[in-house]
């Protein structure tokens, strides 16, 4: 695994950079407060389905610009977009105002922006739709509707996979959150 530190909006952002080298490139964002290895698991699973992996160690303080920055730094014109948390916030409000950048969209445990959740907080209520094939994971029945609820906001294919009882997707569903990402950057 390669760390790289990559100048963004004024700062830096630490990346963890594995795999093959591969036309597919999966974006991985955590949430605030989560360990820099938070998704290592994951990655190793998703380089053996022959996908490279960014990771951002830390999203605190980055924003829409910060990240499409990064991706140009790295010469990277397309990438399969996951996150989680704050990671998935942020991963929610580009893909809906990025066009051509983001081929899927992989979230935990938020709706979209646009939809209360569970506990009917609406983080953006002006967030346009999402144009990606987008899977919603749920470590939660009590999300259950605002992640169906989500599905009018996503034109494009829609999966909704619940686990019920996972805190923590990332770190407590390694092999599923792995297997959602690789079905997004299957072309079949």
């Amino acid at each position: 695994m390669d760390h790289k530190q990559v100048s963004a909006r004024g700062g830096s952002s630490m990346l963890r950079i594995a795999g093959p080298e591969s036309r597919h490139v999966v974006l991985l964002l955590p949430g605030v407060g989560d360990l820099p290895d938070v998704y290592d698991g994951v990655a190793e699973k998703l380089h053996n389905s022959d996908l490279k992996t960014i990771a951002v160690e830390d999203v605190a303080g980055l924003d829409q610009a910060a990240v499409l920055e990064i991706l140009d730094e790295l010469s990277l014109p397309w990438v399969h977009l996951v996150g989680s948390k704050e990671g998935a916030e942020l991963a929610w409000s580009m893909a809906a105002r990025t066009f051509g950048k983001f081929t899927s969209l992989v979230v935990c445990d938020r709706p979209h922006p646009a939809i209360a959740d569970e506990t009917g907080t609406v983080l953006e209520a002006g967030c346009p739709a999402v144009e990606l094939p987008t899977t919603l994971m749920i470590g939660s029945s009590l999300r259950r509707a605002a992640a169906d609820g989500t599905g009018r906001l996503v034109y494009g294919d829609f999966r909704v996979v619940e686990l019920d009882g996972v805190d923590d997707i990332p770190s407590g569903a390694t092999s599923e959150l792995a297997t959602e990402i690789v079905l997004r950057t299957s072309p079949w």
